[in-house]
Order: C-alpha cells, then structure tokens, then sequence
C-alpha cells in the first residue's frame, strides 16, 4: 500500500473487521466496510474538484461521521485537514480560512450560516452542507461515477449526494508518515492564531502512547462527548480506539444527563474531558441513578481534577487518569497513572512512552527534581514546525528539538511532572485555551479605552474565566456591558470577559508592561 499515513487506518483496519461497528451516531451503527467506502467515495469526489497533496480541506460542525470521513477522505488524498472550532465568530473563522488557504470546506446544517460567513472573502471554492440528524449518517451510498464537486458559487450541495454519486473505488496515493496531516489553529500569545502543522506521524505517535499508557483495547467502547476539532479528543479517544479497531459513540454535544444515560446504554467504557465535565456529571440528579461500571478509562486534561470530583468517582468505584499536553504535542505530554491518582493528587503524571519531557531554568539548564523551570517536550508527537510562521516556528523550540511550553512547572523525586504556572498567561475555561492578548486587542479597539488587560479568575463551574481590567481616556465613559455587547460577534462567546473593572492605573514594570501576576493577586475574584 502506497498511503502509509492515517488516510489508509480504515481500509486496512476493515480489512480485519470489517463487519464491526466504527461509529454510533445519534443510534446508527456504521460498520469499518461501511465507513471505508463512505471514504472512498469522497476521496473521489474531492479529487475530482481540485483537491490534490497538500490543498486544505475545512470543516466546521460538531461531532458527526462527517467530521471523521473528511478527515479519513484528505488524508487519502495527501490532503490536509483544517478543523475549525464551531465556538468562533465569523472573523475568526475567515482568519483560519484565509490563514490556510483552504480549497474546501465542509459544514453541518445548522452552521451554514456561520460558514457562509466565515468563508466569504476567502480561498474557499467549494463547499459541503452535511445534513443535520441521524438519518444520513452512515447511508449506504449509490454506485456512481466520479463526479466534481459543485463551487459555493451554486446551491450548495448535499455532502451525501457528493458521496452517493462518486465511485466507491479506492485511491491508493503515496502519503508518508512525515507529510502535513492537519492544521489546528490555536490562539498566540500576541493576540495572532498559529496554525499547528501536524503531521501523520506525530498523530500516529501519539496514538501509540495513548495504546500503551491506557491500556487501549479491540473491544474499547468510547463515548465522545468533546468536540473533535480538539486533538484532544481527536487523537488522545477517536482515533487510538479505531485503530485499534473499537467502537466510538459520538455525541453531538456534552449534557450531562444524556452523557450519563449513554454511558449506561452503550456500556461505554472510555471516556475523556475535563474537570467542569466530570464536575457536572456527578453533581447531575442522575448521577446515582445510571449505571457507569462499564467505564473502566477515564481521562482528563485541563488542569486537575479538584479534590471533592476525584471522591465522588471514587465512591463508585471509578479513578482519574490525568493528563497534560498542547495541541503542538499531538496533544499527549504526560499522563497520570488512575492506580495512583490518590497518592500524586495535582500531578500532570509520567510522560508518555514515547515522548520525553524536561524542565528547563531561564539560561537552558535542565533543573533537578524540586526546582521550577520551564517544561520543555521532545518526541516524535511534538510538531516541527507552524503553518507559515517561520519566527515563531524558531522561538518554539529550545536546542532545535525542545518544543517550549511556555508553561512552569517542576517534578518530584519520584519524577512526576506537577503543573506551578503559566508563563503565557494562558487561560483555560472549560478546556478551552484563552490567550490574554487576543482579547486585549479586542477590547483595546473601543475608542473609550486607554490600556486593557485580562486575567483568569476562579469560576466554580468552569475553572476559570477571563476577567477584563481597563483604563478609561480622559473624558470617556465606558460600561461592562458595552465592553461586552463590542466583543460578541468578534470572539467566541468563552473568550469575553464575563466581568469588567474599570481602573484607574495599572501596577507596571520600569519597562511600562503590566504586572499581571500583580493584578491576580489584587483581583483573585
């Protein structure tokens, strides 16, 4: 086989089990036979409408089939995959758009009109509508020839009628394992979104680590309740369970109730989130009323799981194995062993197998256990390079190799990594990465405003959530819910502040930067 990248997984796992079941969505079942055709046939099509090695490939939705055959069909084609995240605004969405120069981009029904406005301005040719519900997911679809792909200039097509028309033959192209397999923006610390260029081996590499450290089985049911376009979900669940030839539930959505009764009536046994996940689940009525002895895996990431969720799990029976890692790392760094979530309390864990992970003082030294320093990440998981940003590709790393996180952190004697802070200022909501100076500039665009700065403050719900500090110009007047009625429609919604301060000055350094370690401890909500 030519194709040595993820684009051929689901041909030669149907190989093996191609009567097995792939996919649950909404209460269809879709075979690995099914699935690889459905695949094949839009590898046809895409072909047919320009989409050769290297074009981007789009898509917006939350979890759907459609989501995976894209994926799957692109990296058939030695294309790369671009998803987008169904929580930004238009103009964010443009900017991926424009940023990766996609050709195409495939959108769920109920995001056309987000799409249609995200795409408009951009190098977006052709665009797919996947429609809303079960009833396409996984149709059989019609014998056909090869047929193109109408431009978004037309009524735009139906994604299942593009697949029912296009021939169910299979390409196989030369795709190598050190070829681009997706871009995944993720937001800059100068307020810009990088484009993170994965390649197929560092999403294989981290699926090997994700088989070896948790145990992945044949016979693996995993529910997703995170949104796939995070690697996250995409590589640390879905694609270590396919390949390994398991079973994954798609959930269009995270609700607690029905996450819980999934878990009961698919006998699901992995699942992964956050703490606010895990959080809501056992604080939901039915929480004592489901049956969840099927799980035997269970993943989080974020930050760490609070004392009081970790004994509710406990209660049943059930441990955390916790994680840490960046969409740069594929997104796997280190993960917590469940059998000693109790005794490493806070921990980040041991790195994976195969990845290799060191804490790194301001001059490049590698510290000892105990001292504080930068965490650095080195594997074959960790991405060489950004999409188009030469510099910052350069600033990444440390000794050419030495992916820097930017975040602080040190380990015990017993060499388990634990998390101290964030040297970027990072905020993570809900699992969601907030960058400070993205929303700055945002906010700073009011003509009222004369200096702005964001910080995180504890949520109970959610972890943390950003909360804006502004100067006023002289003579201006400014309100909190004029700062934020400005920032909807340009951010996503978990990127407002969901409280405003105006001040009168800011704490600065003799440089005139803003001490924000200063202002959290002024402002610790």
């Amino acid at each position: 086989m030519e194709n040595q990248g993820l684009g051929s997984w689901i041909h030669r796992r149907r190989r093996k089990s191609a009567g097995r079941t792939a996919l649950v969505f909404q209460g269809r079942s879709i075979s690995y036979s099914e699935l690889d055709e459905r695949i094949n046939r839009l590898a046809q099509a895409l072909r047919a409408s320009g989409v050769d090695r290297g074009t981007r490939v789009a898509f917006l939705g939350d979890n759907h089939p459609a989501f995976l055959e894209t994926f799957f069909a692109a990296g058939t084609l030695g294309a790369v995959f671009v998803p987008l995240n169904t929580r930004l605004a238009p103009p964010e969405i443009r900017f991926a758009l424009q940023d990766s120069g996609s050709l195409v981009l495939v959108h769920t029904g109920a995001l056309a009109g987000l799409a249609q406005l995200g795409s408009a301005d951009t190098s977006v040719t052709v665009r797919l509508e996947v429609a809303d519900g079960a009833a396409s997911a996984g149709r059989p679809a019609a014998g056909g020839a090869a047929g193109g792909v109408p431009g978004a200039d037309a009524a735009v097509p139906d994604f299942d009628a593009v697949i029912a028309g296009a021939s169910p033959d299979r390409l196989d192209l030369p795709v190598g394992l050190d070829d681009a397999a997706m871009i995944l923006y993720t937001s800059g610390t100068t307020g810009q979104p990088k484009g993170a260029l994965l390649s197929h081996a560092n999403l294989a590499w981290n699926c090997y680590n994700v088989l070896v450290d948790y145990d992945v089985s044949g016979t693996e049911v995993a529910l997703m309740i995170s949104p796939m376009f995070h690697v996250a979900s995409l590589d640390m669940g879905v694609l270590p369970v396919l390949l390994k030839g398991g079973t994954v539930v798609l959930e269009t959505r995270f609700e607690p109730g029905r996450t819980l009764a999934a878990i009961e009536q698919y006998a699901a046994t992995y699942i992964s989130g956050v703490p606010t996940t895990f959080q809501m689940l056992c604080e939901h009525p039915d929480w004592d009323k489901r049956d969840i002895s099927s799980l035997t895996t269970i993943t989080c990431g974020g930050s760490a799981v609070p004392l009081r969720v970790l004994e509710a799990y406990e209660a049943r029976g059930l441990s955390f194995s916790n994680g840490y890692g960046m969409t740069e790392t594929a997104p796997g760094a280190t993960a917590l062993p469940a059998a000693r979530s109790r005794e490493k309390a806070g921990s980040a864990g041991l790195p994976h197998f195969f990845t290799d992970v060191r804490v790194a003082g301001p001059d490049g030294a590698v510290l000892p256990a105990g001292e504080v320093g930068e965490i650095q990440i080195s594997g074959p998981n960790v991405i060489r390079s950004y999409w188009n940003r030469p510099a910052a590709t350069t600033d990444a790393y440390a000794e050419g190799a030495w992916f820097r996180s930017g975040d602080m952190g040190y380990f015990d004697d017993d060499g388990y990594l634990f998390i101290s802070d964030r040297l970027k200022d990072m905020i993570i909501s809900g699992g969601e990465n907030i960058y400070p100076a993205e929303v700055e500039q945002a906010v700073a665009e009011l003509e009222a405003v004369a200096a702005v700065a964001v910080i995180g403050v504890p949520d109970s719900k959610w972890g943390e959530v950003p909360h804006a500090l502004i100067s006023l110009r002289e003579g201006y007047a400014l309100t909190s819910e004029e700062v934020q009625e400005h920032l909807f429609g340009r951010l996503a919604r978990y990127k407002v502040p969901r409280t405003v301060t105006m001040v009168e000055d800011f704490p600065r350094t003799a440089s005139g930067k803003i001490r924000k370690a200063e202002l959290r401890r002024q402002y610790p909500g």
